[in-house]
Formats: structure tokens, C-alpha cells, sequence
């Protein structure tokens, strides 16, 4: 099946685009943290914006937006609002795997059906279980394929119409089933717990007796190369460099309005004072550097995702050693590009978001600013695939030229090394 080329949209378009809706979000992100209200209807503000199908190309009703500008917007997005980049984190994923399948009915279908607005939240996790063996289960009943189980860390899943759902099935093997999020059986609970991230709807999801209607309802598990974990680790660091961006305006915008200072203080004015404009440009650098890390670390992504797609779509017999090996190294140097990221965004992060009460005493506890929000969702995001295991890949790479063994978090295959599917 062969596919039509769109062109790919500018940064400049992209912006231009999704600015004024991030603009609008942003304006109600203090008081949905005060009030604990989810950000469902500015979810759909996205949807009718066509975010969510940011990727899917222009052909199929997206923007047919690269890797690199998906993160571009990512940033910008968390810098309105953290929860929603984070709630769509595996729908970008979802979209990512249609999009290396799009030369395939089933992969141009899906990616259609995202074009049109549909979104995908997440039950993965378990509390039950052993890892890469979830208690959710996919049998056959009297001919019928129901879903049986009981998830946590449900993120985005009541932000979705689909739910991507790992399980076994009848064989024992790992599945990814994907059923309508409002499907008779379904429950879905907000009971996420978690100090930060609070509106994220990463809580519980419980599956009585879900059917599914047909086989294009059961995926084999995500993954397949090292650069599937590299997506989920970047929507995160995309996410933390946005929060770091916002921690930067709130605080500047408090030290701008603050009339009163300390008695010790080099001005009598907050923002004439040298010691405060230093934390504040230093807050402001690490929003940059953290902005282009992440970004450099996408464009290792989109051409490993470029060269695997070549790869997949060349006829199996004109498939060449040397083209397998070009593809591994560039699926390889994608995720340890992310585990250098990683191990740059988090502690950088966090020591901005710490910080940045250097500038007010204890005007800047008020809670009516909740700039303490900004640390609580940078430390839950950075407890996601946590930093010493990513430190110590990394080291013996470098050291030993040990490849990193990848387990993905979905359920695909442990990968070593980057090798081609």
C-alpha cells in the first residue's frame, strides 16, 4: 500500500495554531488546582483544536507534525496546564505506533479514526500481578472475548473515549486490548493519590466482564524498539520543562507585584534587587536548557523513527544488514539520548521548582500563589522511571558498551540494544 507525503507543517503554523488554546487553558490552571476540578472541557477545547492529532498526518486529519514539534507543543501545553500533556501521555504513544504502521489498513484506519478526534486514555498498571504478567484478563466465554481485572494509574483514562488495556489472554500471553472508555463493565474512579499531578485521572479503573466487539480491538503489546520507551520518557521531560517554564512566569510575575522585601535586601524593591534577579535569571536559564534538551533528544527520535519506518516499508529480500545495523544505532542513540535528558531535566528541574521561594519569605507560601504545585508535579513526574537505574545503563554503556536492556512499561517485549522489528 503506498502512502501520500504531506508536507510538514512550520513551527511558526504549529504555534500559531495551538497558542491561543494553550493561552486560554493556562488562564484557569490556579483555580482547577485550588479547586481539584479535572480539566475535562479544556481537554475538549484541545480535541475540537485537533491536538490530539498533532501526528497523525495531514492525509488522515492531523497536522503531520514531526517528533521534535510534537515536544515543541508538549512544552508549551505543560506550561499551561501539567496534567493535560501527562492524561494524553499514552494516547501520544498509541498515535505514535499507528503512525509506524501507516503504509497498513489497520494503521491508516486508527490513524483516521484519531484524525476525527478520537482520544485514548490508559489501564496499564496493576497493584496485582508480576511484572509483564498483569491479573487483567482477555478470555473467551461462550464465544465472546471479555476483559476481566482491576488497574491503577489509570493516567488520562477519564479524559478518554478508548482505553488501551493490558491483559492476558487465553494463551498467557501479554495483550493490549482497547475497548470504549464507557463500555458496559467499565468503572472508572478518580481516586489518583498522589501529592502532585493531582488532576492527571491517574486513578483506579476496574473491568467487569468488558466484551470486545472485534479482533481490531487486540493489539500485540506496544514496543518492539528502544525508541517506543524513548516516547514515553520524553512526554515527560517535555511536561517538567514546561512546568519549570510556568514556575519562572509565576514568580517573576510575584516578584514584579511585591512591594514589600527584607530588611537585609539589596533594594528596596524586590525587583531591583541583584541577589533576587539572579534566582529568577537563573530559573529562567534552566527553562531554556531544559526546553532545548528535550527537543534535541526529540530530533534523535524522529530519525530513528524515520529510519525504522524506511526500514519496515523496503520489501523484506531488498533488506539489508547494513541498513538493520543503521537503524539499531539510531534506535539506540534515541534512548540513551533520553537517558541523558533524564538524568540533565530532573535534578535541574527540581532545583529550579525549589528555588524559586528564594525570592518572597513566606509571602510566597500564601496558597493562594500554590506555587509549591510546580515541585510536587516536577517530583511525581520525575518518579516515573526512576533516575538511578537510567544513571547506571548509562555509565556501563559508556564504560562496558553494554547496551541498555528496555522493558517497556506497556508490556512489549525487553529489548536489548535497539535491534529492528
Amino acid at each position: 500500500m503506498t502512502t501520500t507525503i504531506s508536507p510538514a507543517p512550520t513551527d511558526e503554523e504549529l504555534l500559531a495554531k495551538y497558542r491561543p488554546v494553550f493561552a486560554r487553558i493556562a488562564d484557569g490552571a490556579l483555580a482547577r488546582e485550588t479547586s481539584g476540578r479535572l480539566a475535562l472541557e479544556e481537554a475538549g477545547w484541545l480535541r475540537e483544536a485537533g491536538f490530539p492529532a498533532v501526528r497523525v498526518p495531514r492525509e488522515l486529519g492531523g497536522d503531520g507534525a514531526s517528533l521534535r514539534q510534537l515536544y515543541l507543543l508538549v512544552v508549551e501545553l505543560a506550561a499551561a496546564e501539567s496534567n493535560l500533556p501527562h492524561a494524553l501521555r499514552v494516547h501520544l504513544r498509541f498515535v505514535e505506533d499507528r503512525w509506524r504502521e501507516r503504509h497498513t489498513e489497520r494503521g491508516r484506519e486508527w490513524l483516521g479514526r484519531i484524525g476525527a478526534g478520537l482520544v485514548f486514555g490508559t489501564a496499564v498498571s496493576e497493584r496485582e500481578g508480576s511484572f509483564r504478567k498483569p491479573a487483567t484478563t482477555l478470555r473467551t466465554v461462550d464465544g465472546k472475548l471479555l476483559l476481566n481485572g482491576t488497574k491503577y494509574y489509570s493516567t488520562g483514562a477519564l479524559y478518554g473515549d478508548y482505553l488501551t488495556v493490558a491483559a492476558q489472554d487465553d494463551n498467557g500471553e501479554r495483550v493490549t486490548a482497547v475497548v470504549p472508555a464507557d463500555a458496559p463493565g467499565v468503572e472508572r474512579i478518580d481516586d489518583w493519590a498522589g501529592f502532585g499531578q493531582r488532576a492527571s485521572a491517574s486513578g483506579t479503573t476496574v473491568l467487569t466482564n468488558v466484551e470486545l466487539t472485534g479482533p481490531e480491538a487486540v493489539f500485540p503489546p506496544p514496543g518492539g524498539t528502544a525508541g517506543h520507551l524513548a516516547h514515553f520518557q520524553l512526554t515527560h521531560l517535555a511536561t517538567i520543562a514546561g512546568i519549570v517554564r510556568r514556575a519562572t512566569d509565576d514568580i517573576a510575575e510575584f516578584v514584579r507585584n511585591r512591594h514589600r522585601t527584607y530588611p537585609v535586601a539589596k533594594a528596596a524593591v524586590a525587583a531591583n534587587d541583584p541577589l533576587i534577579q539572579q534566582v529568577v535569571g537563573r530559573t529562567d536559564a534552566a527553562a531554556y536548557a531544559l526546553r532545548a534538551t528535550v527537543l534535541d533528544a526529540a530530533a534523535a527520535l524522529d530519525a530513528a523513527a524515520e529510519l525504522g519506518y524506511a526500514f519496515r516499508t523496503t520489501p523484506e529480500a531488498e533488506r539489508t544488514p547494513e541498513a538493520a545495523a543503521e537503524v539499531a544505532a539510531a534506535e539506540l542513540k534515541a534512548e540513551l539520548d533520553a537517558f541523558r535528558a533524564q538524568s540533565v531535566v530532573l535534578p535541574l528541574a527540581l532545583q529550579a521548582t525549589t528555588e524559586i521561594f528564594e525570592v518572597g519569605g513566606a509571602s510566597a507560601l500564601d496558597r493562594k500563589y500554590q506555587f509549591d504545585r510546580h515541585w510536587r508535579n516536577v517530583r511525581t513526574l520525575a518518579s516515573h522511571n526512576p533516575l538511578i537505574y537510567r544513571e547506571q545503563q548509562l555509565g556501563d554503556y559508556v564504560l562496558n558498551g553494554t547496551a541498555p536492556t528496555f522493558a517497556s512499561p506497556e508490556g512489549g517485549s525487553v529489548i536489548t540494544g535497539g535491534a529492528p522489528a
